[in-house]
């Protein structure tokens, strides 16, 4: 599988290009800046900096305390972050600014990663989440850039296909430095899978370490107070197929509840146009946020379909729904709403954050709904009990709180690395790595 690993992927390349092509005509952002992906780009930053991958939007939202810890610890480096999607790139502009360095990340190949790797020059690449790429980790080994992967999970279903081929898998993952594990369930897979057991490290998740903008609460109560005290709930982050089961369930819910209001914020803005017919061809009276029209009582269904504005809208919501779970993505982060008090609801299919679903159900902080139906009555139920979903909601600003602290320790993973880099007393895995 080594040796075929690299031909077949220079085999795959033109239906790659192709598909992203096809892409660019749903969503014109995927269609510029294809020289990133090649590991051709203009500019460069210093040399000797961090190298930040974070894939999408949750990602970079993920690891924006982390940039700012290096920004103030290591203000001499330059930070440079990779992103695979438009909608990671917008959000590197809109947290950072000019402040970071940002391209595309390069597509697998030894080519492209070589030329991307000329030009930054890293002294640290750190990765988030599942982001393992073969030729990416062999490359840096042989320049002998440390890797870190931060925030690390894997699911039971990843650990099962890595698995497959398992000789492979050793080799791969035991090409990583250190692993900053969300879990002791992670700890365990990255070892099984070849991590060297003194390289993992549990630390939680950096999602609890988040914090809520002031700027997002002074647009939260603007938002509520043009919207008056109608019962809102979320659909946060939906997928093809899952729209149109929230939509059947806010049909059960107003029934119930006449006045409420469905707040429908889809995870790719390429399909804001298509769910915004479909939500019409359900004939449901519907508001887009892009129209800039006030949301009057008359609309049932308001579709959120700008960018970074989920925050403030799981901050106005009564109740929230994840998305990604009544369909076999994975789910998505609940933490967003827990830690504004908003109770939630997810469906059955969330291994993406198995752990954080089962700590937020054991505390009383959220309910996973099998179908339509019992989301529908979690809902409703919530929407007309403000008592119990207070309850809840402030569950889960506890279980937030109380799991915070994942931040600081892969700071100080970092930290590690950067200062042993500079002739300081390093940790285990760091000179394992020097003297390998």
């Amino acid at each position: 599988m080594r040796l075929l690993y690299t031909p077949l992927l220079y085999l795959l390349l033109p239906f790659v290009l192709l598909r992203l092509l096809w892409r660019s005509i749903k969503s014109p952002e995927y269609g510029k800046r294809r020289g990133e992906r090649l590991g051709f780009f203009s500019g460069q930053p210093a040399p000797g900096g961090v190298w930040i991958h974070a894939v999408s939007v949750g990602e970079v939202q993920a690891i924006e305390p982390l940039v700012k810890h290096l920004q103030q610890r290591w203000p001499q480096l330059s930070l440079t972050i990779t992103t695979s999607t438009p909608t990671g790139s917008e959000r590197v502009r809109l947290l950072f600014g000019q402040q970071v360095f940002h391209v595309y990340y390069p597509y697998d190949l030894p080519m492209a990663v070589r030329c991307f790797l000329d030009r930054i020059r890293p002294r640290l690449l750190v990765m988030v989440e599942t982001e393992i790429w073969p030729n990416m980790l062999r490359l840096c080994r042989e320049r002998q850039i440390p890797t870190l992967l931060a925030n690390g999970r894997l699911s039971a279903r990843s650990a099962r296909r890595y698995g497959y081929l398992s000789s492979f898998s050793q080799r791969v993952f035991g090409m990583i430095d250190a692993v900053a594990a969300q879990s002791e369930a992670d700890a365990r897979r990255f070892v099984e899978l070849g991590v060297p057991q003194e390289r993992v490290r549990v630390t939680g998740s950096i999602k609890f370490d988040m914090r809520i903008p002031a700027s997002v609460q002074e647009q939260t109560q603007v938002v509520r107070r043009v919207w008056g005290d109608r019962p809102v709930w979320v659909a946060a982050s939906t997928h093809e197929g899952e729209e149109e089961l929230v939509l059947a369930a806010h049909r059960k819910i107003l029934e119930k509840i006449p006045s409420a209001l469905l707040v429908l914020v889809p995870r790719h803005p390429e399909r804001f146009e298509r769910v915004a017919m479909l939500v019409q061809r359900l004939d449901f009276s519907l508001q887009r946020r892009s129209g800039e029209q006030p949301c009057d009582p008359q609309t049932q269904v308001f579709l959120g379909d700008t960018m970074g504005e989920l925050p403030v809208f799981l901050g106005v919501a009564d109740v929230a729904f994840i998305g990604g779970s009544l369909v076999k993505v994975g789910g998505h982060n609940m933490l967003e709403a827990a830690a504004q008090g908003v109770p939630v609801v997810f469906g059955p299919h969330v291994f993406n954050f198995s752990a954080i679903a089962r700590l937020l159900r054991d505390q009383g902080a959220g309910v996973m709904v099998q179908d339509v139906g019992t989301l529908a009555e979690q809902v409703a139920a919530w929407l007309q009990d403000a008592s119990e979903r207070s309850r809840v909601g402030e569950h889960g600003r506890q279980v937030v709180e109380h799991n915070r602290g994942a931040l600081q320790h892969l700071a100080d993973m970092v930290d590690a690395f950067l200062e042993a880099d500079q002739g300081m007393p390093g940790t285990s895995f760091q000179k394992e790595k020097r003297e390998g």
